[in-house]
């Protein structure tokens, strides 16, 4: 029997996804009114769709160089799926080679795992406004078991099971679920407003000037740019009067909000840009990164300050990092230090060849001004005070410069399969006595944030076009999930 079409498929997840849904926020609803809570075959209906897909080869395999939408082995794979209807590009740019090229059948059921309540309410559901304990809609209602919810496709600890099918994705339903609704809590923005070309950053001068340059953009009527979603919700359009953008983003409540996210949106559908104020530490990185992989961008930069270690450095020069020395400890559990984290060669090439057309500086001049190297981040500020004993460890590194987050970020990125890169200013050289003083560190700032952040835009810009190579075989591992 002829299987669905991708098209089919992801009209019948989200025929599915939003039935579930229906019937549990009707129950909700009703257990608000009248306490009556839902019977044993109404909660069945509670339920996330299941995408299945079987491959089962016939005569010779097919070749691909890409990294993605492939199969490592016959066999019938499948995941639960959230909001498809908001992931249907991606969906789809997954299914159709699998079905074109390979063959694959796929099918469209209900699965066995349940849509925990708090996942289909929003704040201005009456039924979170009463008296209602947690404890009370618990009996009643599926609730996110974090038992339930964990990473361990995305770090290879599944196996293969007689008569289970594999993984067909990283992250399942519940665990995307958990995440989409981490996304608000931290950024303040609604992950449907986040984008897949995304520039952290740990100084809000940073977010100043990107404010800055999206106001710019959003001024020119025949740009790509339509909309600045600003943290809190508030949206400025395309052709707003400047002065009313500028009111509404001082008004942003951003600092409501640990790691506050600014998303200015394309309507070509090639992707806008998110800008993510991590500030200092790698807990904040790799919090932002567990919740922001669900949504699978197709890149993360980390543009920041850091402290050169090199005498030859400057303050305001720049680097490249193309190896970190990781002392954060944040992820050493899940993906040992003696793993390497590789450089992409793609995303290096586009921060390069960024820094080039904005500084105007090639050759000898570039190199003058960019540095590649290694980058040490540590877990603690005043790293400096133990400089004693990390002296020899940082020689033997050949490190470069000195943070607390590029690693941390570049390793998520090597973990959840996201495209990473790094690109650092020196602010300060602790080692020789070149300290940020209030008066040097504004002219630094004036002068060097504002490039900076152009040089990353500019290398967003060089990536959209290499889709096809970007996302790199060298993130992916022998036993991988089909799905990027």
């Amino acid at each position: 029997m002829a299987g669905l079409t991708p098209e089919q498929a992801v009209d019948r997840l989200e025929e599915l996804h939003s039935q579930a849904c229906d019937a549990l926020r009707a129950a909700l609803a009703r257990f608000n009114a009248t306490h009556e809570p839902p019977r044993p075959q109404e909660r069945a209906a509670f339920r996330y769709p299941e995408l299945r897909v079987e491959w089962q080869p016939e005569g010779e395999v097919p070749f691909t160089w890409r990294a993605w939408a492939k199969f490592q082995a016959p066999g019938l794979y499948a995941t639960t799926v959230t909001h498809p209807a908001a992931f249907r590009r991606y969906l789809l740019e997954q299914l159709r080679p699998l079905v074109e090229e390979f063959g694959a059948r796929l099918e469209v059921g209900i699965s066995e795992q349940e849509i925990p309540y708090p996942f289909v309410t929003d704040a201005d559901d009456e039924f979170i406004h009463r008296d209602l304990s947690v404890a009370e809609l618990a009996r009643h209602f599926p609730t996110p078991l974090l038992a339930h919810v964990g990473d361990e496709i995305a770090d290879g600890l599944w196996r293969v099971e007689e008569g289970k099918p594999r993984p067909l994705a990283l992250f399942d339903a519940l665990r995307t679920d958990y995440s989409l609704h981490r996304l608000l809590h931290y950024t303040g923005t609604d992950w449907r407003t986040i984008q897949p070309w995304i520039l952290f950053t740990n100084y809000q001068r940073y977010v100043d000037q990107f404010l800055d340059w999206a106001r710019a953009e959003l001024g020119r009527p025949d740009g790509p740019y339509v909309q600045l979603v600003l943290p809190g919700g508030t949206a400025i359009e395309r052709g707003t009067d400047a002065a009313a953008a500028t009111a509404a983003i001082a008004a942003a409540p951003w600092h409501r909000f640990q790691m506050p996210a600014y998303n200015l949106m394309r309507s070509d559908g090639q992707g806008g840009v998110s800008i993510v104020n991590i500030g200092v530490g790698p807990s904040n990185a790799k919090t932002a990164t567990d919740h922001l992989a669900v949504l699978r961008p197709h890149c993360w930069l980390m543009i920041g300050h850091c402290g050169g270690l090199r005498q030859s450095q400057t303050i305001g020069d720049y680097v490249l990092a193309h190896g970190y020395l990781r002392r954060d400890r944040i992820l050493d559990d899940l993906v040992p230090t003696e793993m390497p984290v590789p450089a992409l060669a793609e995303v290096q090439v586009a921060l390069q060849e960024a820094a080039a057309k904005v500084t105007g500086e090639r050759g000898d001049a570039l190199k003058r001004r960019l540095r590649t190297g290694t980058v040490v981040s540590y877990d603690d500020r005043n790293w400096e005070l133990r400089f004693t004993q990390e002296r020899r460890r940082i020689s033997l590194g050949r490190c470069i410069a000195v943070d607390m987050e590029s690693a941390a970020l570049a390793t998520q990125g090597y973990r959840l399969r996201v495209p990473y890169g790094t690109l650092l200013c020196v602010s300060d050289k602790p080692l020789h006595g070149e300290i940020k003083l209030p008066g040097a560190a504004t002219r630094f700032y004036e002068r060097a944030v504002s490039e900076h952040l152009r040089i990353g835009l500019a290398a967003i810009d060089l990536l959209r076009g290499q889709l096809g190579s970007l996302h790199s075989r060298k993130l992916r591992g022998f036993d991988e999930p089909p799905f990027r």
